[in-house]
């Protein structure tokens, strides 16, 4: 099912598309195929690896395949516009006749947005400065820097080469602490030991903090968990890290991803994670998912830092991403009082590989004082 419903813009392409332009038949059956292919590139990496998460193929293959499936979207609704206005002109009794040279030019912008987005999707992130005020946040934190990666998806696509270019432009913004909220790769430690090793590069005066995301639960988290706290990625799962400045304290907790109880591991828990917290410090959370938000505003959380949402990938599409999330999928929110930042990602899945409208981002968040 679910790759029929990803081959819908091929169908749609090759009957609005395809079928009307005046060329031999042998040349459209064979753009059809090659639409059809592009819409099964899910299929395609599930043959390569057991996973449709982790496609194990070349790299510029992968970019290949993401860049097709995108243009094909692309010039599907392209094609859509183009089929409402012709409806709408004879709805008004005005038809129009679609020139040929309409479509050639839809093709060609098609091509030409999957081009960029994938290309903005692939790249290492620009930085994007966030400020966040704290009513309570004592003195001696005000300015206090944090850069937070999230949604990283480690993989053939994000390989060790952007990992290590990704390392490299973090470590030069000289940040207070590093946190990492989820999805730190996609496959199995054999296949991506490689890969994620640039991330040992990763420190900071105030460590380098990390929780699960959904997609860790996919792929022996627990051996991808310890891993990665032996390249230095401190696993903060329903637990707390105290941060002091002489008597003054910051908390930062950390929760396992909501999606952990159907994989047969602990769930989050905020009670547990604060548990013994020093009263009236200030706490940021780091939680994947930012559905949960309205319920940990309740528990006294200042700050919520996610991700998972990839920013909605494309503007526009970003509504599809809103109801799974509360209405959460990208910037910052006020909820009940409490501040929540969705991080557009660092990376994103490779399955999904173009960005239009949302960047991708190396976040640094600097804390002040609400005036």
């Amino acid at each position: 099912m679910f790759h029929l419903i990803f081959s819908i813009p091929s169908w749609y392409v090759i009957a609005r598309f395809l079928i009307p332009l005046s060329m031999p038949i042998a040349l459209k059956i064979l753009l059809s195929l090659l639409v059809l292919l592009a819409s099964q590139y899910l299929l395609v990496s599930r043959f390569t690896s057991g996973s449709i998460f982790a496609p194990e193929m070349p790299r510029m293959l992968i970019i290949l395949f993401n860049w097709a499936f995108s243009a094909v979207l692309f010039l599907a609704l392209t094609q859509l516009v183009i089929d409402v206005v012709a409806l709408i002109s004879l709805i008004v009794r005005h038809p129009l006749e679609i020139a040929p040279g309409i479509r050639y030019l839809a093709a060609l912008f098609a091509m030409g947005l999957a081009t960029y987005g994938v290309q903005q999707a692939t790249r290492v992130p620009a930085l994007k400065d966030v400020t966040l005020e704290v009513a309570n946040l004592p003195q001696a934190f005000e300015g206090y820097q944090l850069l937070q990666l999230t949604d990283l998806h480690i993989t053939r696509l994000f390989n060790a080469s952007w990992t290590a270019s990704m390392v490299k432009q973090a470590m030069s913004l000289n940040v207070d602490l590093i946190v990492i909220t989820g999805d730190v790769i996609d496959g199995t430690l054999e296949n991506r030991r490689n890969d994620v090793e640039p991330l040992r590069g990763l420190h900071a005066p105030d460590g380098v903090l990390a929780i699960t995301g959904n997609h860790e639960y996919f792929f022996e988290q627990q051996a991808w968990t310890e891993h990665l706290a032996s390249l230095g990625l401190d696993p903060l799962l329903n637990r707390h890290k105290v941060i002091a400045r002489g008597e003054a304290k910051l908390v930062i907790a950390g929760l396992t991803d909501a999606s952990a109880t159907a994989r047969g591991a602990d769930g989050p828990d905020l009670t547990q994670a604060l548990a013994g917290a020093p009263e009236n410090a200030p706490i940021v959370l780091l939680d994947h998912q930012p559905k949960n938000a309205r319920e940990n505003a309740t528990q006294g959380v200042d700050i919520q830092l996610s991700g998972h949402t990839h920013g909605g990938l494309i503007w526009g599409f970003d509504r599809l991403f809103a109801k799974p999330n509360n209405g959460f999928v990208s910037g910052r929110y006020d909820v009940d009082g409490m501040q929540l930042y969705v991080n557009n990602g660092t990376g994103l899945w490779p399955g999904m590989a173009v960005r239009v409208g949302r960047p991708s981002e190396l976040t640094r968040i600097t804390l002040t004082r609400k005036k």
